[in-house]
């Protein structure tokens, strides 16, 4: 792992573009979410996100506020990546292992980010990992039998 990032990785019983299909739309973000943070996407935003797109969730911590993402990394049914305007992202990465199971791997990056040090004097990057765990089990049970 790269020094500024955290993530997990599980093996998820479902093929990867049905993984894909889960991660691209914004509307289903909410429904995986371990964080307890994100509440629901923004009405007007697209349905299935591409590269350079830009999408708006409602979120809460502590109180509710919104926040724009842009999709900066996308390869089809492998890879998706957002960031918002502070710079950190949130990536998924995807390999599929045959037999309809898929290792998925989320990550927090705050290596681009205007706000490391802030980020780790308050420590977000635990946090974050606990709630990627907490998210990669919710995608797990998603699809489980």
């Amino acid at each position: 792992m790269a020094p500024r990032q955290v993530s997990d990785t599980r093996i998820v019983d479902a093929p990867a573009a049905e993984i894909f299909d889960l991660l691209v739309d914004p509307a289903n973000h909410p429904l995986i979410d371990g964080s307890g943070t994100v509440l629901a996407a923004r009405g007007t935003g697209p349905r299935r996100l591409k590269l350079g797109e830009k999408f708006g969730m409602d979120m809460k911590m502590g109180r509710r506020y919104k926040i724009l993402n842009t999709v900066v990394e996308f390869e089809e049914n492998r890879l998706i990546a957002w960031r918002h305007f502070y710079g950190h992202r949130w990536r998924w990465q995807l390999r599929d292992l045959g037999d309809g199971r898929t290792e998925v791997t989320e990550t927090f990056d705050w290596s681009t980010t205007r706000l490391g040090l802030l980020l780790e004097l308050v420590k977000f990057p635990g946090k974050n990992l606990k709630a990627i765990r907490a998210t990669l089990d919710r995608l797990q049970q998603r699809f489980a039998g």
